[in-house]
Parts: structure tokens; C-alpha cells; sequence
């Protein structure tokens, strides 16, 4: 199937709206892969280290989790990449746990900006507690990835920075609930989780500012 044909497909699907394309570029592992590039440069003293600390970042948080889904899909394993059906989560969130845990001990050892690590910790937090939830209730990964990055935006660079990103909030919520992939109780719980882990963590490192 050529390229073509698959972008013709995305368009022309029946799901296709704006709620999808909110979903598809306001994904977890995109928000995390943006996410961690203002931060690296923030933090680096030269531009080349820190696309260099991105790109370890991005390419165990966000890369490699995404291929092993997009291989589960092309097998048949899963329905599609956002994954509906709660039991098709299980073992992508062990794959996102213990690659997240590869880029965390990289970037320590590597002796990247700390705050990257700490980016990884919040990470792996965030995808445990949801996927022990998931476990009982289908929550919205969505709604706590963006929101956990606006907490993080708000910590590292500041208040205001972080309340232009609240807009992105409020839209990847109303984008799932409609496309029917959550209840209002799901993304309010997504959003709660993802705002409410990288405050603990912070709390528990002792690094709240």
C-alpha cells in the first residue's frame, strides 16, 4: 500500500473530523516528544547537546513505544493505534514503562540537565498509574499526557507559559468525548491524574518551586 493510498485512507475514513486530527497530533507520545525539546534547550549549553538529550528522550518515550503498537497493529493484535479496547493497553504500557526506565538511566548516566531525568520519573509515574487503573476503568491517556505537560511547563518555565497551553487542555477533552472514546468522568479523571503526578513526584524529589 502505497503512501498515498494510506493519507487518502485517514482522510476519507469515516472517523475522519477535527476531533481526530486533535487526537492523532495531541497524542502522548507526540506531546512528550515536543515537550522535551524547549526543555533540553532550556537547560543544555549548546543546541547539538541538546537535540542530543531530545532525541534519547523521544526515541524511547515516544518512538519505540509507538512502533511496537503500530507492529501490534499491523499483526492484527490491536484494533487501531489508539488502542480502544482496554485489554489491547496491557502490554503497550509495560513496553512504554520499561522503555521510558531505558531512557531515564541513559540520561543519568549520561549526565543529562536533571531536569530530563525528572521528565523521564514523571513518565513512568504517569503510565504506571494509568495503566494499574486501566486495569478496572478506561481512562483517558490523551487528557492526562496533555495536561501533565502543561503541569511540567509550568514548573520548569512558568505560570504564564503553562496557562497558554490550558486551550490544548480543554480541546483534547472535547475532542475524545467527541469521538466517543471516553466519558466525561474518563478524561476529567485523565486530566486530574496528569496534572496531579508531576506535582507528587516533584514533592517526593523535593524539588517543588
Amino acid at each position: 500500500m502505497t503512501g498515498m493510498t494510506h493519507v487518502k485512507q485517514y482522510f476519507y475514513h469515516p472517523e475522519f473530523s477535527w476531533a481526530r486530527v486533535v487526537s492523532d497530533i495531541i497524542s502522548p507520545p507526540v506531546v512528550w516528544a515536543v515537550m522535551v525539546l524547549p526543555v533540553a534547550l532550556h537547560y543544555s549549553t549548546t543546541t547539538g547537546q541538546a537535540l542530543g538529550w531530545a532525541l534519547i528522550y523521544s526515541l524511547f518515550v515516544s518512538l519505540l513505544p509507538i512502533v511496537f503498537v503500530a507492529v501490534m497493529v499491523a499483526r492484527g493484535k490491536i484494533g487501531d493505534m489508539h488502542m480502544k479496547e482496554r485489554h489491547e493497553r496491557y502490554l503497550p504500557f509495560l513496553v512504554s514503562i520499561g522503555c521510558t526506565l531505558i531512557a531515564f538511566a541513559l540520561l543519568l548516566v549520561l549526565n543529562a540537565p536533571p531536569a530530563l531525568p525528572l521528565l523521564a520519573i514523571i513518565s513512568v509515574v504517569n503510565i504506571a498509574v494509568i495503566a494499574l487503573i486501566t486495569l478496572m476503568w478506561q481512562i483517558s491517556m490523551h487528557a492526562m499526557s496533555i495536561s501533565s505537560a502543561t503541569i511540567a511547563v509550568g514548573v520548569i518555565f512558568s505560570i504564564g507559559t503553562a496557562l497558554l497551553l490550558v486551550p490544548l487542555v480543554v480541546l483534547v477533552g472535547i475532542a475524545r468525548l467527541r469521538l466517543k472514546r471516553h466519558t466525561p468522568a474518563q478524561v476529567v479523571a485523565g486530566t486530574l491524574i496528569g496534572a496531579i503526578v508531576p506535582m507528587l513526584v516533584l514533592i517526593a524529589l523535593g524539588m517543588m518551586l
